[in-house]
């Protein structure tokens, strides 16, 4: 497979992802386009890591994100969690109002 493959991939997903960041209103829905952002960083990351003749550089960028990425889905459901609890919804419009 060429390199270009793979760079529309992550191009698709990241734009799928800021799509899904931009128009959605549910707030698991939003973390869950953050992590379709990271996803598509990471193949990019290994895509070029790939065309410098295997540099290990971009998969050690990859692993970096990775765990950044499990990291933001447990404080990111936690705080959905918390925020359900307390309004009984996770609209994040509703979220607004929380300004003070």
């Amino acid at each position: 497979m060429l390199i270009n493959q793979f760079l529309l991939l992550g191009a698709v997903l990241f734009c799928i992802g800021v799509y899904g960041v931009i128009a959605r209103r549910n707030a698991v829905l939003v973390l869950m386009s953050i992590e379709l952002i990271l996803n598509s960083v990471n193949i990019n990351l290994l895509a070029f890591a790939l065309r410098n003749g295997g540099d290990p550089a971009g998969q050690v960028f990859a692993l970096y994100i990775l765990a950044i990425a499990a990291a933001e889905v447990g404080v990111g459901l936690a705080l959905v969690l918390l925020i359900y609890r307390n309004r009984r919804s996770i609209a994040l419009d509703e979220l607004s109002e929380m300004k003070g």
